[in-house]
């Protein structure tokens, strides 16, 4: 298997133009997936060291032979721990290409895409307990909503979970095909697609803490990154872009920008160029990066 059919990098020149990166600089992957956005960095890099990061065990097959490289299999949420582990403090940069690689969405049995019949899976981690299937059996109505209604933006958040419930007590949740097949009679006419997408995100995110891990990620960046270095988000849905934007602009997740004496604004990193978005020759070669955000920031 290729990188690219593994996973497609997203505006790969852009972010990794963004970074900025330093022939002996030390920067981190935050994950790291077919290893597209690593490779780069590693052709920029001469007495340099990246380390990359990534739970999902199937990016284990995508790891380059490079001394420069330090891959660990676990999730970005522990970056600090393991910077500090391996004598890597500061960094020079941290990238991060949020969201799901191609690789599992078109892997069936990881049941992350309603396209296809599969286990209500959807763990990055394959050995986390957490799945899809425990949430949707043994989540109560009300948390189930706040699941759809909090990560999904789903308006009709409680009738779909009452409608979950309800479905449960004759039968156990299996598979995808079973929860679209549930929730058909709540799909907007011409707009399936989009409402299984809403659901099948807010189901992800709840499997995975991933609004957690980021919040995690952002806030270790302001520890690790050295004054001048770059922080570079890629960010695929309203959820994630709210936070990389207020972090960037203000330094917490509210964007509450708050001035010192003086009033000049207290912020740890400053936003260096506006938001970038694929151009069109991109969304025509790889239409799964139409919803692709790209933030950069340096450390003040």
């Amino acid at each position: 298997m290729t990188m690219h059919d593994y996973h497609k990098p997203v505006l790969l020149g852009e972010a990794i133009d963004g970074l900025n990166i330093r022939e002996d600089g030390i920067y981190v992957d935050a994950t790291f997936g077919g290893g597209g956005h690593s490779r780069e960095i590693l052709k920029r890099l001469t007495a340099g060291r990246l380390i990359a990061f990534d739970q999902d065990e199937d990016a284990i097959g995508n790891i380059p032979k490079d001394e420069r490289l330090i891959f660990l299999n676990q999730n970005f949420r522990y970056m600090k721990n393991f910077l500090k582990y391996y004598g890597q403090l500061p960094v020079d940069g941290v990238l991060a290409d949020l969201g799901v690689s191609s690789h599992q969405l078109d892997r069936a049995e990881r049941g992350f895409s309603s396209r296809y019949e599969g286990p209500l899976d959807m763990r990055m981690n394959q050995s986390s307990e957490k799945t899809a299937r425990s949430i949707l059996n043994k989540y109560d109505a009300a948390s189930l909503s706040n699941v759809f209604f909090l990560y999904g933006e789903i308006r009709q958040a409680k009738k779909m979970a009452e409608r979950i419930v309800s479905f449960r007590q004759e039968e156990q949740l299996e598979t995808t095909t079973q929860l679209i097949d549930v929730l058909k009679p709540m799909m907007p006419a011409g707009r399936e697609n989009k409402f299984l997408a809403r659901v099948f995100q807010a189901l992800r995110i709840e499997v995975n803490g991933e609004l957690d891990a980021l919040k995690a990620l952002l806030t270790q960046s302001n520890e690790v990154v050295r004054a001048g270095g770059r922080l570079v988000v890629i960010s695929y849905h309203s959820l994630e872009d709210r936070l990389v934007k207020n972090f960037m602009k203000a330094g917490n997740f509210e964007g509450k920008q708050e001035k010192d004496f003086y009033g000049r604004l207290i912020a740890p990193f400053q936003p260096v160029s506006k938001l970038i978005t694929p151009g069109e020759q991109e969304l025509s070669e790889n239409p799964r990066s139409r919803s692709a955000k790209l933030r950069i920031a340096e450390k003040n």
